[in-house]
């Protein structure tokens, strides 16, 4: 619980500072495929690698801080993954940006015949390249701490790397 607190704290006080920063707002929307590993043990233990599809949309603010909301399905898992993502944008050239930032959310999974919906939270680190002024691409590495745990299976955590498409308006 003391999680959840500490992140939806932040997650507010972003949204509430982000009016501040609207002059300089790009809105993008985009879809990304990558591959995902889930790290299932106990009774029910099997290899949790699969494909992912993720669509997603947000704010770019100001050219350092980018605002997302993310979905993504995992087959394997029949799992459904709603994030919010605040990410710090770095530019080291002129079309290039790393970032690091932190995602919180649900998951609906289900795992050998069990399925649970429950809180997910974590971090991602990458790479945006700026294709031109309204297409871009991020190769974005996730980590993702889950919090299934149902029939003495536990799903404990979620590992992507995507690759991913922004349309910017």
């Amino acid at each position: 619980m003391k999680k959840l607190t500490i992140i939806s704290t932040l997650a507010l006080a972003t949204i509430a500072a982000s009016p501040a920063f609207a002059a300089d707002t790009e809105w993008f929307v985009g879809a990304g495929v990558g591959y995902q590993d889930d790290s299932i043990k106990g009774e029910a233990s099997q290899n949790g690698e699969d494909v992912t599809y993720q669509l997603r949309g947000g704010a770019i603010v100001n050219d350092h801080h980018r605002l997302m909301g993310t979905y993504s399905y995992m087959d394997k898992s029949s799992q459904d993954m709603f994030l919010a993502s605040y990410d710090y944008l770095l530019p080291v050239a002129q079309k290039v940006n790393l970032f690091a930032g932190v995602s919180a959310g649900v998951a609906d999974s289900e795992v050998a015949g069990n399925s649970s919906t429950d809180f997910v939270w974590g971090g991602q680190v990458g790479a945006m390249y700026k294709i031109n002024d309204n297409w871009s691409t991020d190769l974005t590495y996730r980590y993702l701490d889950q919090d299934y745990s149902e029939n003495s299976t536990k799903l404990e955590d979620s590992q992507q790397v995507v690759l991913s498409v922004d349309y910017k308006f």
